[in-house]
């Protein structure tokens, strides 16, 4: 197999990963998966198919992600906090 195909591999194992997470915390959405997959690849290949470390790699490589990927990275950023925010206040 060449290096090629084994990191080809390895992302098609990390996406069916994702998407098969149960956690919503934890899962990336299908638009995040559409427009980071290539920045996945390209910046955090060495840590898949670990999806904590996949997340926390290109939250680290945040400014070298294309401005797709930043935009969806926000915009699920900003979504998360604010469930974040309405879980505390219902405590």
């Amino acid at each position: 197999m060449t290096r090629y195909q084994t990191i080809a591999t390895l992302f098609a194992v990390a996406t069916a990963a994702i998407t098969l997470q149960t956690s919503p915390g934890q899962a990336f959405s299908s638009e995040a998966q559409q427009m980071c997959s290539g920045d996945a690849m390209r910046l955090c290949s060495s840590e898949i198919p670990d999806i904590p470390r996949i997340r926390s790699c290109m939250v680290q490589k945040k400014a070298q992600v294309s401005p797709g990927c930043r935009a969806v990275m926000d915009r699920e950023h900003a979504a998360a906090a604010t469930s974040r925010k309405r879980e505390a206040a219902a405590q």
